[in-house]
This record gives C-alpha cells, structure tokens and sequence, in this order.
C-alpha cells in the first residue's frame, strides 16, 4: 500500500521506508522466493484454526522464549481481525503484486531488510530496491520480521532518522552501575488460605515493614512492589546481600521464607523507570532460588570478595530469557 501511494502520488510523499516488505506473495518463476499458492493456502487455513498462536521464533527469533512478548502479540493479533477475517485478509494480501508499480517509485526509498527473514526473504528486499530507481538498501542483522519488538528496534528507528535527516541520532541513555535484588514470599498463595484474608493482610504489612526498614539501614532503594514481592537497587553490592540476608532472617519470625535474587550490572532509566538486562538477570535469578535461598551471581560474589560474605557454590543456570549460562552462589 505505501508503495502505490508513493507511486501514485508523489508531490504527497517525503520518502519511503520498508522494512521486511516484499513485491508480491505468490511464487512464479521470476519471483521465486514467495510461497506457492498451495502454502498460502494452507497459511490461510492454519490461521484460521489458530488464530492468535504466534511463533516468535518464526516472527522475532530474537524474543523467542520471552513469554511476555509472546502472549502481548497473541492479544495484539487477536484484538485487530477475527480469525476468519485474518484468514481472508491472509488469502486477498496473496494476490497482490507491485512489480509493475515499481518503476514508478520516484520519491527518496529506503529498503530495509533482516538478513534472516523467514516470513519474507532478504532476496525480496534486495527486489525492490533493484526495482525502484535511487533505492537504497539496507541489511539488519537477525531474522526478525516484527522490526518493533526486535532487539534491533533502535537500530531501524536510528536508520530511518538518518535516511530523513542526514544526521544518525545519537543516543543519550541515563545509565548507571547498580547491584538489583529481587525478593518474594515462598509458598503466599498457599498460606493465605490458611490464614484467610484480614491475618494474611497483617502479615504482609509486617513483611512489607521488615523489608523497607532493611532496606533503609543498607541504604537501598525500592524500585517497585508487586504482591508480596520487592525490587531494590544498591549503590554497593555487599550492602545488597547483606539486606537479603536480613530480610530473610527477619521475616522468619513470621513464620515465611522468602527467596532473593541478585545481580550487578549496568542499568538504565527507560520510562522513569530502572530497567535493563542486568534487571532481568537479577528477576530470573530469584526464580531459581529455592526457599529461604539467597542467590547471586558470580559477578556480585566477585564484587564482595574480601567483604566478609560466605558463598557456596550452586553451579551454571540457564535463565529464561537471557543468553548464555550464569553461574550462581548462595550467600550464606
């Protein structure tokens, strides 16, 4: 549709820019990178049964495994098309063919394409910018198709500012080193039952005392707060352990066990808010503690050498999510 746009009128468009586009949908012999129409059929059809179940490693291989991101764009496929109008949208986009309209491009473009691309080929991209007289051609790396929840997002948005500027964008991010700790009640469901509502609500409002007290005495900062669970940063890894142990000493007096989780790493401020991977790493590690466990990872135990702390060795864990695997310790 921008294609056509552009073509048709000119002296109404800046520029175009593609990212994973594609010329036409259906293979022939001088396009040989598209679908047959027995595939798109059976596209259509699949579609239409499982309307919603999307594969990230197909889409955005650089979230797959991300659950998160997975059931947002479900949700978000689902709230545009009912799955028969999604499968008649699938089977009328087959048709479509601007190969004859490319020609008639003449407004600056920009071809943007993931070299990896399932859903649509870079051989497709590199089509049109052949096609289209001036293009310029773009290769991102990765094999996302999705380019707004790719983790190279930045990296297009960066590339169209340029194409329309001239200048490439520099980014100022609000980045700092920071030690994260993630803590949760073990077992809260379970022993609100037994409870009932108003005891549990003292509880937790005991529990949530205990840590803010702790966290004031090892000069933390709480981030956010979720249920029965806290995230906190520290300006010192060693006061970061040192508050978890606490904390978990502490609220065994009623009668809990909370878990923890620890990370060093560089953060960010996204949204006002501290974000970043080592935030993630330090919520995965959390998830792999055991109860009244206070897990950190090797380098917050390298960090706090001479410190004092004791820490045994727990061996490398794959965390959800996050590449590589990390070897973890429990503080003692």
């Amino acid at each position: 549709m921008s294609i056509l746009f552009a073509a048709t009128y000119p002296h109404r468009t800046i520029a175009l820019a593609l990212y994973g586009s594609f010329a036409k949908r259906l293979r022939s012999d001088d396009y040989p990178w598209a679908p047959t129409l027995q595939e798109r059929a059976e596209a259509a059809d699949e579609v239409e049964r499982g309307w919603g179940e999307v594969s990230l490693a197909y889409y955005v291989p650089s979230r797959a495994g991300d659950d998160t991101v997975g059931a947002w764009l479900s949700a978000y496929f689902r709230s545009g098309a009912s799955p028969a109008a999604a499968a008649a949208l699938l089977r009328m986009n087959s048709r479509n063919d601007v190969r004859a309209v490319l020609p008639a491009v003449r407004v600056p473009t920009l071809v943007m394409h993931a070299s990896g691309d399932r859903d649509a080929k870079i051989d497709e991209g590199r089509y049109l910018a052949s096609h289209i007289d001036g293009a310029r051609f773009l290769e991102i790396a990765g094999g996302d198709h999705i380019w707004f929840l790719s983790q190279t997002a930045d990296d297009v948005v960066d590339a169209v500012e340029e194409f329309l500027t001239g200048v490439r964008p520099t980014r100022e991010v609000d980045r700092f080193l920071a030690t994260v700790l993630f803590t949760d009640i073990v077992g809260g469901t379970a022993r609100a039952a037994e409870l009932g509502d108003t005891r549990w609500r003292e509880v937790i409002e005991r529990h949530h005392a205990i840590v803010r007290t702790e966290l004031g005495r090892h000069r933390g900062v709480e981030e956010d707060t979720a249920g029965d669970g806290f995230f906190a940063t520290f300006d010192a890894p060693a006061r970061g352990v040192r508050c978890a142990l606490a904390i978990r000493a502490r609220v065994r007096d009623l009668g809990l066990e909370i878990r923890a989780g620890l990370h060093t790493g560089e953060c960010e401020v996204i949204a006002g808010k501290t974000g970043g991977i080592a935030v993630i790493v330090g919520a995965r590690v959390r998830e792999q503690a055991a109860p009244g466990e206070v897990l950190v990872t090797s380098t917050v135990r390298d960090l706090t050498s001479g410190a004092g702390l004791a820490f045994e060795d727990r061996g490398p864990r794959r965390l959800k999510g996050v590449p590589r695997d990390w070897q973890l310790f429990a503080a003692g």
